[in-house]
């Protein structure tokens, strides 16, 4: 079994990842099996302390004892669909796929259900057809691969920037300009490893954001990633002194109007359709969530 490793587990030690992804083996297990040589790291021996980082490939020699996940009657909001993989819109609530804690009620496990074994694999049983995440607060589109051919495909165009992106959000305060770049680098928050952060030298994050509409004390934007980094949205408009509505992991406060966390969608996604080449579009209108910050935000000016 081969696992790719993703942002978020960015610079952790090699057997607390595992530890953390296989749920039936302990870290002194996963240790001994590392020395074993039943674990490699880009193709390499290396010890259970190796700092990973993330698009290292591991490589198990242990994938029988790794628990399955399974197959949930969970309804999908499929909004195109062909022989290689999906658009779905993700509701906020759902996580993308299971972790170490929670191997149920996530997107991967309805994917299961839908799509049976024509799922790639890739990044390992947890994150069957997975190509790209959504925090489990935020909502919309994600791209779904049903073989590794089309997962490697569509992995190589969002590395060279060949896939759009957009994100709209409500934020505290209201910003001025109409248009304006974000670049800071983020990386992993050194002493609360559950976040991130702008760190100097950490890897470049660029964010354009578009004022959409301004309320009394809050502002409607939309932002076009230009990369992909984990909570880059939410660390930029920190950042500068708006954070995410509701986003109480970054800064935003006490709650005026509770939601589900942060009121973040990812809205419009283009990209060329796998081994064709033609330009496929979506968009979809603001979730619940949405329209019941924008209707209460209205109300107050």
């Amino acid at each position: 079994m081969k696992i790719v490793v993703d942002e978020l587990n960015d610079e952790k030690r090699l057997d607390v990842y595992l530890a953390e992804y296989l749920q039936d083996f302990s870290r002194s297990k996963i240790q001994t099996e590392i020395k074993k040589g039943n674990v490699l790291l880009n193709s390499k021996n290396v010890k259970p302390s190796s700092i990973i980082k993330s698009e290292d490939v591991i490589e198990l020699n242990i994938q029988e004892n790794v628990n399955k996940i399974l197959p949930e009657n969970i309804s999908l909001d499929i909004l195109w669909e062909d022989e290689n993989m999906l658009v779905v819109n993700k509701p906020s609530g759902m996580l993308t796929h299971p972790t170490n804690l929670e191997t149920s009620g996530t997107l991967v496990n309805a994917l299961l259900n839908y799509c049976g074994d024509n799922l790639s694999d890739v990044n390992g049983e947890f994150r069957r057809g997975v190509l790209h995440r959504l925090d489990r607060n935020t909502s919309g589109l994600l791209m779904v691969a049903k073989n590794n051919l089309t997962h490697e495909y569509l992995v190589n165009e969002m590395k060279a920037g060949r896939i759009e992106k957009k994100y709209r959000a409500v934020v505290a305060g209201v910003i001025n300009e109409d248009e304006f770049v974000i670049n800071k680098p983020i990386g992993r928050n050194p002493n609360q490893p559950h976040k991130m952060a702008i760190i100097d030298g950490a890897k470049e994050s660029i964010s354009k954001v578009k004022v959409l509409e301004r309320f009394k004390d809050a502002t409607l934007i939309e932002v076009h990633l230009i990369t992909g980094r984990t909570h880059q949205i939410r660390v930029h408009l920190s950042s500068i002194g708006h954070p995410v509505y509701n986003d109480t992991l970054y800064g935003f406060g006490k709650m005026k109007i509770k939601t589900q966390e942060q009121v973040l969608q990812s809205y419009k996604l283009s990209f060329s359709k796998p081994f064709n080449g033609e330009i496929l579009s979506f968009e979809i209108p603001e979730d619940d969530k949405f329209i019941k910050v924008i209707n209460y935000l209205k109300s107050q000016n």
